[in-house]
Order: structure tokens, then sequence, then C-alpha cells
């Protein structure tokens, strides 16, 4: 019950309310990130660990991206 919150209140805070439907896999993956990571001690790591994933990841072009303007958000 508590993750639901928290995922309410992040989406509130961060999107306010202009999650798409076709994104929304991708803030959950983000969220999840977050959440497991909220008591690490270790942030250098952290970093280090997000810099090599980033790294090692494919490049995505910005029309994979971006969502056309006549596509609804998600509400």
């Amino acid at each position: 019950m508590i993750v639901a919150s928290q995922l309410k209140r992040w989406m509130i805070g961060t999107m306010h309310y202009g999650a798409s439907r076709e994104q929304f896999a991708y803030y959950l993956d983000e969220f999840t990130f977050r959440f497991n990571r909220r008591t690490s001690k270790s942030r250098g790591l952290l970093f280090y660990r997000l810099l090599d994933q980033a790294v090692s990841t494919g490049p995505h072009p910005l029309k994979t991206l971006v969502i056309p303007e006549n596509e609804k958000d998600f509400s």
C-alpha cells in the first residue's frame, strides 16, 4: 500500500498528471529504480552503475522518445 501511495504522489509531483499511456512503463521503471535505491548508502557507486548502464545502452533517436502532438495524455 505504501508503494502505491508513493507512486501516486510521485506521478502528481513529477509528471503533473502528464503521463502518457505509451510512456507509462518507462515511468514505472524510473519509479522502481528510485524506490529500490531510496536507502542506498553508496551514492557514488550508484552513480557509477547508472553511468555504466547509460553508456552500454544503445542510442534512441528523438522520434522514438517524443509522443506525437495528437496523442492523448494518460489521465
